[in-house]
């Protein structure tokens, strides 16, 4: 499967791609960038015109291996405006579901960032946040997007 990893603010990024999709963004060093498809290549771009504040709106096509119930989830969270956040429990009403099985949906993201399960908080709280760094990755994320102010936990 072709892989690209790029250096991010959050920690290095590995991007994975397969039938001109991308199926996984993971936490981890693999090829370095410019060894890219052209898919991957462009994800690579994407994501750094992200970090930079530039783009709020990923246009990748997507695959992510999941359950149809992960998916549904994973489909609700990409409708979710860069900067803004709903909890687990507004996309366990938007789907017909309960707020545990949204956080275990959450949780198996194959394509954090791009499908944005930062922006998925706890009724009381943050939540969790299974990316490297955990929240203190996630906060960084909502950060970037000014959807948490920089004196918030």
């Amino acid at each position: 499967m072709p892989s690209l990893s790029i250096p991010s603010p959050v920690g290095p990024l590995t991007i994975e791609e397969q039938d001109d999709k991308i199926v996984a963004i993971s936490w981890k060093n693999g090829v370095p960038a410019g060894n890219g498809s052209p898919l991957l290549d462009e994800a690579a771009r994407q994501l750094q015109a992200y970090f930079e504040g530039k783009l709020s709106h990923f246009d990748l096509p997507l695959a992510p291996a999941g359950s149809p119930f992960e998916n549904r989830v994973w489909t609700e969270m990409q409708q979710i405006p860069y900067g803004e956040t709903r909890c687990y429990g507004d996309l366990a009403a938007a789907i017909g579901s309960a707020p545990r099985a949204v956080g275990g949906a959450c949780g198996k993201n194959p394509i954090p960032i791009v499908i944005p399960c930062h922006r998925v908080l706890a009724k009381t709280g943050m939540g969790g946040y299974s990316g490297q760094g955990g929240l203190d990755t996630k906060r960084a994320l909502l950060r970037l997007e000014g959807a948490l102010p920089n004196s918030a936990d």
